[in-house]
């Protein structure tokens, strides 16, 4: 992939998950003012609930194309690779929907909330599981408009139908039924252009070994990323109750938004850093890690202190005044905590091109098990709270052994003289933030914009990026 085209990538991808961002805000104020923190909380576990089983039903696969078939030529092999794969996640996910129905009636004393809600959770299983796979194809084949497209129809297609069913009276059920549909139409349309783009072709398993080989050792990390990421809100349920979910979740919400500066490096990056990899043009692996690196830490610093100052009065805006009251502690050790994630998740981009994914799993398991032991004892202790601080050490766990295994197989130089200028320019624009005190909207969007423009000038004064660097984005962005 040329330079050009992956700045066209990146661009595409962080206009897409910056959208994707966006309407998970959104969404906070529909549901909490309609439904309540209770049923939002509910809410939450469900969409939670969803996060956990794809992992047990794509089995690594959906990573797994993006990882052999980017630089596959053999129209036979792209074939089998997408058919089978698909029809093994297909197989997987309705034996799993079949238990999710039989057990119904106990698992949705769980979550609170009538059988009906669980069936229809059954249902969504195979639909998500498959159109992880079809997404994944469209990056393996680099063709991220397209990606980005299908991404955002189902995206602010569900919004809008969540939106009018619970403003119209069918209140949770009809909130969970709105992602059925449009995920259901999305993922057929999906498989209409697949279709078209490779052709028909029954199912011959030929590399599925070599596929499960590769993926299988994934599950265990992403089941315990997953962990990490999601099972406190399985905590506080069990000791707190739903509404005690629906005090946390706004605010973790409000804290991962750091999470749309790396997306569109964690999904463009794979594909071409495998495929440089496998034409032994390590210079260029080295040059994409280091420069993406700086870039995410570059958006990502200032974010974590301004929504670490800014968090109560963005929660009051986004939910209800009872909930920022209750929640917005937990932004400021949310944000940083995916600040670490995504350095973790540029730099795993080497585990996983020497193909150790086994280590990745085992990182994971390790801060997984070390976030569920914390948050037993938190949670009780400490609340909400406890939640967000155990999430914090977990990703810090990660973050350390990640690097630690990472430079032992490739090395790329980090600029540390940059990230202390960042920091210096954070806090300076956050005394900014704390001078304006703002409270309505307006002066919000004002304060953030004023901060962000005195963290840019601080930041070009402190010469930030060298010249080379300026002239490698020049080179970038070159038509």
């Amino acid at each position: 992939m040329s330079y050009r085209k992956f700045t066209k990538d990146i661009g595409i991808i962080g206009i897409t998950n910056f959208l994707i961002a966006l309407s998970r805000v959104i969404l906070i104020p529909i549901l909490t003012k309609s439904l309540g923190a209770g049923n939002y909380g509910i809410w939450v576990q469900i969409i939670v609930t969803i996060s956990i089983l794809t992992p047990l039903t794509t089995i690594g696969l959906p990573f797994t194309l993006v990882r052999f078939l980017a630089a596959e030529k053999s129209k036979k092999e792209i074939q089998d690779g997408i058919y089978s794969t698909s029809a093994l996640v297909l197989a997987l996910s309705l034996i799993l929907s079949a238990l999710l129905i039989l057990l119904s009636k106990q698992i949705s004393n769980f979550l609170g909330d009538g059988r009906q809600l669980v069936e229809v959770l059954a249902l969504i299983v195979p639909v998500q599981s498959l159109s992880l796979i079809f997404l994944n194809v469209f990056r393996a084949f680099q063709q991220m408009k397209k990606y980005s497209f299908f991404t955002l129809l189902r995206t602010y297609g569900e919004l809008a139908l969540i939106a009018y069913t619970v403003t119209t009276g069918y209140g949770l059920l009809g909130a969970v039924f709105s992602v059925l549909f449009v995920r259901s139409i999305v993922l057929i349309v999906m498989g209409v252009f697949i279709l078209k783009r490779v052709g028909p072709k029954l199912p011959g398993f030929c590399r599925i070994k070599e596929y499960l080989a590769f993926g299988l050792p994934t599950i265990p990390g992403s089941i315990s990323s997953w962990l990490v990421n999601s099972s406190d809100r399985y905590v506080i349920g069990f000791f707190w109750g739903a509404t005690f979910v629906g005090y946390y979740s706004p605010g973790y919400t409000l804290g991962s938004i750091i999470g749309i500066f790396l997306a569109p490096l964690g999904f463009v990056l794979p594909a071409v850093l495998s495929k440089f990899y496998d034409e032994n043009n390590i210079t260029d692996v080295k040059t994409y890690l280091r420069y993406s690196l700086k870039y995410f830490l570059a958006l990502a610093i200032p974010s974590v202190f301004g929504l670490s100052i800014l968090s109560r009065q963005l929660l009051t805006i986004l939910s209800t005044p009872e909930i920022a009251s209750r929640g917005y502690l937990t932004t400021p050790f949310v944000a940083t905590s995916f600040l670490l994630y995504g350095i973790i998740s540029i730099v795993s981009n080497i585990i996983a091109l020497v193909k150790k994914t086994r280590i990745v799993g085992i990182i994971w398991v390790i801060a997984a098990l070390s976030n569920l032991g914390l948050n037993i004892l938190a949670v009780p202790r400490i609340g909400i709270l406890g939640a967000a601080i155990t999430t914090l050490i977990a990703f810090t766990i990660a973050f350390s052994l990640t690097a630690v295994y990472s430079f032992k197989y490739i090395k790329f130089k980090i600029d540390i003289r940059f990230i202390f200028k960042s920091i210096f320019a954070s806090v300076i624009a956050t005394f900014i933030i704390i001078a304006l005190s703002p409270i309505r909207t307006r002066e919000i969007v004002f304060t953030i914009i004023t901060a962000a423009l005195s963290y840019a000038t601080i930041l070009f004064v402190l010469r930030g990026f060298t010249m080379e660097e300026i002239r490698f984005f020049k080179k970038l962005f070159k038509i």
